[in-house]
Parts: C-alpha cells; sequence; structure tokens
C-alpha cells in the first residue's frame, strides 16, 4: 500500500561490530608480551598442538633418515632412478620438519630434535629395506601412515589454530603427492600397491 510506512534497511553503520574494540585490541597485546605470536584470541589447547607438531617433527624427521638411507643402499638396473625419488623426498621432507619446529616455536614451544626416542615419537616406522622394490613398498607404507596421520590432526585442530592447520594442509597435500609417485613407482617393478600395502601378496 502507497501509505503503508516501511522499516528501514539495516545499514552496516548500525549492526554489532565484530571485531574487538582497538582499544581493548591494543590492551591485550600488551598482555603477556612475551608469548609473541601467542595471543588471547588463540583458540587451541598450545600445549597439546605443540606436542602434535612434536610427534610430527619426529615423523619427518625418521622419514628424512630412511629416504637417506634407502637412496644410499639402492641397487640395481633402476637403482639412479629410485635413488633419485628417494632423494627428493628426503629433502621435501626435510623442509616439512624445518616448518614444523618454526611453528612450535611460533606457539612458544620446543622443537624435540632428540635424537633419544625419535623412532617412539615418530608415527612412521625406519624400516632398512632388503631390495630397492621393498625398499619403495616401505616408503608408501610411511608416506600412507603420515597422510593418515596429518589428516587426523587437522581434524582435530579446525578452526582453533587456522595457522597450523593451513601448515598441516600444505604438507598433507606433499604427502599426497609423494604416495601418488611411489605407488607409480613400486608398479613399474610388476607390483600391485593397493594389495601389498594393505598385507595381501
Amino acid at each position: 500500500m502507497p501509505n503503508e510506512k516501511t522499516a528501514p534497511l539495516p545499514s552496516i553503520r548500525t549492526k554489532q561490530p565484530f571485531m574487538t574494540d582497538v582499544a581493548e585490541l591494543r590492551r591485550r597485546a600488551r598482555e603477556d608480551i612475551e608469548k609473541g605470536a601467542v595471543t588471547a584470541a588463540y583458540r587451541a589447547d598450545r600445549v597439546v598442538v605443540v606436542d602434535l607438531l612434536n610427534q610430527a617433527l619426529a615423523t619427518e624427521l625418521v622419514c628424512v633418515l630412511r629416504y637417506k638411507r634407502h637412496q644410499f643402499m639402492a641397487e640395481g638396473i633402476h637403482a639412479d632412478t629410485v635413488a633419485a625419488e628417494f632423494a627428493e623426498h628426503a629433502a621435501q621432507e626435510q623442509g616439512h620438519a624445518d616448518l614444523l619446529a618454526g611453528r612450535i616455536v611460533q606457539l612458544d614451544g620446543e622443537p624435540n630434535f632428540d635424537p633419544q626416542g625419535l623412532a617412539a615419537r615418530s608415527h612412521a616406522e625406519y624400516t632398512r629395506g632388503t631390495d630397492v622394490a621393498d625398499m619403495i613398498r616401505e616408503n608408501l607404507v610411511a608416506e600412507r601412515v603420515a597422510i593418515q596421520s596429518y589428516s587426523e590432526m587437522i581434524h582435530f585442530i579446525g578452526d582453533d589454530d587456522s595457522t597450523t592447520r593451513r601448515l598441516l594442509e600444505g604438507i598433507l597435500a606433499v604427502e599426497e603427492e609423494h604416495a601418488d609417485d611411489l605407488k607409480t613407482l613400486y608398479a613399474s617393478f610388476g607390483k600391485h600397491p593397493d594389495a601389498e600395502v594393505s598385507g595381501v601378496k
């Protein structure tokens, strides 16, 4: 109806701001300044996240050591190709370890590089490998372990620590690439990764 009064459309200026008042932000920033990047806005359990990241760090370090051993111990007609793949993966896993250690420090924690107990802290195993095909298979298994553990960490952290979640998502993407590379490499030896990895010969 032409004479009917209508309510004015809500203005963005009248809506409650989603951010904390600037003065309050400044005040909070001065509290516990020694914590660096960890502010009152951090919602995750920092101690738990640091522990998870140290487990991931141990996993990456064990993977570096396993890949390096396999790189130098690979023998046979395909040794050069396989060794080059192992060397590339080792370098990428070392990069992951550095990223994880850096994030642990940002969260006011200490990265655990202590070799004592390294294998126990790692989710993946250190395996020697009996031949090139066995080395590929064991690395594929380790990558699958990493994929599962990173996926669970990402799900656990959720939106409580978006920086750590994005870091883990980036590492997970590379681990998935590694698994795909190794599956292809394993197949070139006439193996069937899907069956063998699950334990079916």
